[in-house]
């Protein structure tokens, strides 16, 4: 069955572009465009489409608007929405993830990195453009952390480890290449850490893991 996706975009070229790429995946299908966020949002909320691929910049609602109402914290069923941009600012990509993006990417990241987003994004991982989460890892190692809410539980040295490197950017396989542990278990080690600090996605723990300083020592790794 074809992962069904929603592009959003105002620039025409940019949005043709975007569903050129996805419609010729085999796996992948375009389902509906939008010009601007308000489109956007009432495409995505009548189509329920598997995964939305939003602008930054858009008339009506900008992108962090969108998925603050597609996928933000206060939505029941939330929908996993990457956020595509021309514009490697540090406040939209904060903006974006804090509001609930499962997936943040620059336009110029090509087609293989977008097409492994929205793969991501559709079976509930993430992935952001390596070189911005390095960016954002010291960006908040230096930051007063927000206020964040404490565990349920002790987490464990190998849970602060996974903790770690899902903040890092690294995939399930890649932290399992890392710890020298199998895929399940890296995979039990996210669903607790889940549950222990109330987090939906992996952008949550990483989110969560820089608000609690979580990261120090690690942008360089």
């Amino acid at each position: 069955m074809s992962i069904r996706v929603v592009v959003a975009d105002d620039q025409d070229l940019v949005r043709t572009g975007l569903a050129m790429i996805v419609d010729a995946q085999p796996d992948l299908e375009v389902v509906g465009e939008a010009a601007d966020g308000l489109v956007a949002l009432d495409l995505a909320t009548r189509l329920r489409p598997d995964v939305v691929l939003v602008d930054i910049r858009m008339p009506g609602l900008d992108g962090v608007e969108v998925t603050r109402r597609l996928a933000g914290p206060q939505v029941t069923d939330p929908m996993a929405v990457v956020v595509i941009t021309t514009f490697d600012l540090d406040e939209y990509v904060v903006g974006a993830l804090r509001a609930g993006a499962r997936g943040f990417l620059l336009k110029d990241a090509g087609p293989e990195l977008l097409v492994q987003a929205i793969h991501a994004a559709s079976r509930g991982d993430a992935l952001i453009a390596p070189d911005i989460t390095r960016r954002l890892l010291a960006t908040f190692a230096d930051q007063v952390p927000a206020v964040a809410a404490q565990p349920t539980d002790h987490l464990t040295e190998r849970e602060e480890e996974v903790l770690a490197l899902v903040a890092r950017g690294r995939t399930n396989a890649e932290i399992a290449a890392d710890l020298y542990v199998g895929l399940s278990t890296v995979k039990t080690h996210v669903a607790s850490l889940m549950t222990k600090i109330g987090a939906r996605n992996r952008v949550e723990i990483a989110i969560w893991a820089y608000d609690t300083r979580r990261t120090r020592g690690l942008s360089h790794g």
